[in-house]
C-alpha cells in the first residue's frame, strides 16, 4: 500500500472524539465541579484530549486540571470509561480518573481558568443530579461507586453501565 493510500484509508476511517477528566473530593465525599461560561451547566475538570498531540486521556485530565483549576495533581487509577453517542457531533470516549481528596490547602489553591470558567463548587452526591443531568451525571455516580466497592474501572455507554 503506497502512502497515499494509507493516508486516503486512514482519512476514511470513523471519527470518534476523546475527552477525560478528574473527580476529585473533599473530605466529606462531595464533589468538585466548575461552571463553564461557554455553555449552560455544570462539569467536571477535564476536557478535550489532545490526541493529535500525542496526548494521552490521563495526560489530557491532568493538563487540563492544570489548566482550569490550577491544582498540577497526579491522578489515580481510571474510574470509568464512557461512550457516549453524538447527535451533532462523533461519539465520545469519556474517560474518568480519581483526582482523590482535596484537603484545605489544595481547595483554598483553586485557581480558576477565567477564559473558561466562572466558578466552583462542592456538592454531595445526592444533589449531583441537579448540577450534572445525563451521562456526565450517571459517569460520576458510576465513578463514585467504583471508589466505593473498589471495583475495576466501570464500562458505561451514555453514562450507564454494560458490564
Amino acid at each position: 500500500m503506497s502512502a497515499s493510500d494509507f493516508a486516503a484509508y486512514i482519512a476514511g476511517l470513523p471519527r470518534v472524539l476523546a475527552g477525560a477528566a478528574a473527580l476529585f473530593r473533599d473530605a466529606d465525599d462531595r464533589v468538585l465541579l466548575v461552571e463553564p461560561n461557554y455553555r449552560e451547566g455544570w462539569a467536571l475538570p477535564g476536557g478535550t484530549v489532545e490526541s493529535d498531540d500525542g496526548e494521552t486521556p490521563r495526560q489530557g485530565a491532568r493538563r487540563e486540571t492544570a489548566e482550569e483549576i490550577g491544582l498540577d495533581v497526579e491522578l489515580g487509577r481510571l474510574l470509568a470509561v464512557d461512550w457516549v453517542h453524538g447527535t451533532a457531533r462523533p461519539p465520545l470516549a469519556a474517560y474518568l480518573y480519581d483526582g482523590g481528596v482535596l484537603g484545605e490547602q489544595e481547595l483554598k489553591a483553586i485557581r480558576l481558568q477565567e477564559e473558561e470558567l466562572l466558578s466552583w463548587r462542592l456538592v454531595a452526591r445526592e444533589e449531583l443530579a441537579e448540577y450534572l443531568p445525563g451521562a456526565l451525571g450517571r459517569r460520576v455516580l458510576a465513578g463514585l461507586d467504583v471508589l466505593a466497592d473498589g471495583t475495576g474501572a466501570a464500562e458505561l455507554e451514555n453514562g450507564h453501565r454494560v458490564s
